[in-house]
């Protein structure tokens, strides 16, 4: 499970003459091609909390705390993404820029790593044995290398904060080589929140909580259409006219990735 969140300007505001802003918090299963858009007025831990609450399984996000307590609980393996560990690396490029290339050309290899096992179509046990032979050994350089230079780096330093954003994650950022089903990074959620945030820039805000709660809905809907390939029209069309028929036991049948398109 990929989780992201996202904030969303709600006219509807305790404070007079303020936007409220509010979170679309979205959770993206690579495995099932799913994707829920949760609307919750903060962005404090209890939004995950109880969406994942009797979860299980491996959860991918980025260093906000909100996630942490969740990825602490027995059953749950809490993975880390190499994409935001290489944005703060970028961040330090005007600060310190040898130490930063450096650290950019080897994220650099365990990406290529992940392009060849794409362009060759291997499965999940063959990426597996892909990243063991080829990232494992980039991943300990690394991993020495921020563990030495982090001692000769000042801690407030945008370098400094760089590797220790990796350094204090780094079993989580190695998790992903354990695993040919996993993922190096949370890009694919990231690129399911792209048309919330182009929308954004069109809609401005949302008119009320109730308002964005009923967006999330359809995001919900019609993102995981766009990740199963259903045209979302004629999804539409056929759980309208079924619907009313279909017993409350059998609602999973109208689900986008239960649709077979005509």
């Amino acid at each position: 499970m990929q989780v992201d969140e996202l904030p969303i300007k709600v006219l509807e505001s305790l404070k007079k003459g303020a936007c409220h802003q509010g979170y679309f918090w979205v959770y993206h299963s690579p495995i099932e091609k799913t994707v829920l858009f949760d609307y919750q007025p903060t962005r404090g831990a209890p939004a995950p909390k109880r969406l994942l609450d009797g979860f299980t399984g491996y959860l991918q996000t980025d260093g906000y705390v909100a996630y942490e307590e969740v990825g602490q609980r027995k059953g749950v393996v809490h993975l880390a993404c190499w994409a935001h560990a290489r944005r703060e690396f970028e961040r330090a490029l005007d600060n310190d820029r040898e130490r930063a290339e450096t650290a950019l050309s080897w994220i650099q290899d365990l990406y290529a790593t992940e392009q060849q096992a794409r362009e060759e179509g291997l499965s999940p046990d063959e990426r597996k044995k892909l990243r063991l032979e080829q990232s494992l050994p980039i991943i300990n350089t690394l991993g020495s290398w921020i563990h030495e230079e982090v001692k000769r780096v000042l801690p407030k330093s945008q370098i400094g904060k760089a590797m220790a954003y990796s350094a204090k994650r780094w079993d989580k950022l190695s998790e992903y080589l354990h695993d040919g089903l996993l993922e190096i990074d949370n890009n694919l959620v990231e690129n399911a929140i792209r048309p919330l945030a182009l929308g954004r820039k069109n809609y401005l805000f949302a008119g009320s909580h109730k308002g964005a709660r009923r967006a999330a809905m359809v995001y919900s809907m019609l993102g995981t259409c766009k990740l199963h390939g259903v045209n979302p029209t004629q999804w539409l069309t056929h759980v309208l006219a079924y619907i009313l028929q279909t017993k409350y036991n059998d609602v999973r049948s109208l689900y986008p990735q239960n649709f077979t398109q005509p």
